[in-house]
């Protein structure tokens, strides 16, 4: 398995990119404000051909590059249809009016494919789970790569944090409810790769993270390996 990833832009949001291994086709995982140059050099450096970009909410630090790269590779983006809109009006997301971007535009992908809780996407010779998350956003997923007890967490949960949830479509009590079904879970071997900072695993964040102490009564049954 090849995971690799930088932060990207002024919000420094982490853009991964995800492979079976070297040489081989990969999905990319928000590319978010300026993050085209670090993706061009992480794909030549490991011989990747990107088949499909996963986006784990809208906000714009997340999506700012999602149409121009799928667009330089007619590739499609994937995105949870509560968030959909926000790929083409990222503002709504933000409480700030389009004019804040200097007038720059932003449109959907030519091929935007929509997200379901509990989808599996079996792409890039990669198996992804899909799971809903809101609270952060109304439209946040994470991806999960069970047999290498990975989760792609998005602005849902970091390193002793979670996502801001004063945002419009965010609400507080609803991302506790999905951090104790969609993380708690998860294994404490679980490694989260999350939307900005450093990589954590479940374990740590459980021991440690007041907010998943909080999450605790809405833990689900346990997935994963």
């Amino acid at each position: 398995m090849l995971i690799d990833g930088f932060p990207a832009g002024s919000f420094q949001a982490n853009c991964y990119v995800v492979a079976p291994a070297a040489g081989e086709e990969c999905v990319i995982v928000d590319p978010g404000q300026d993050a085209v140059r670090g993706l061009e050099d992480k794909l030549r450096e490991h011989r990747l051909k990107p088949v499909a970009v996963l986006v784990t909410h809208g906000h714009l630090d997340h999506m700012w590059s999602v149409a121009p790269v799928c667009g330089a590779r007619n590739i499609p983006a994937y995105i949870h249809p509560d968030d959909r809109e926000l790929l083409s009006d990222p503002a709504k997301g933000i409480s700030l009016t389009a004019e804040v971007f200097g007038g720059l535009e932003f449109t959907e992908p030519d091929d935007v494919r929509e997200l379901s809780d509990g989808a599996v996407l079996d792409i890039a010779g990669l198996e992804l789970i899909v799971d809903h998350a809101p609270g952060h956003t109304r439209g946040s997923v994470t991806f999960r790569l069970d047999a290498e007890q990975v989760m792609f967490s998005g602005d849902l949960l970091f390193s002793g944090s979670i996502g801001r949830s004063d945002l419009p479509g965010g609400d507080y009590a609803t991302i506790i409810r999905s951090l104790g079904r969609v993380c708690l879970s998860l294994p404490d071997t679980t490694t989260v790769l999350p939307g900005h900072g450093p990589h954590t695993t479940i374990g740590r964040e459980r021991a440690t993270n007041p907010y998943l102490a909080e999450a605790a009564p809405f833990a689900g049954p346990t997935r994963g390996l």
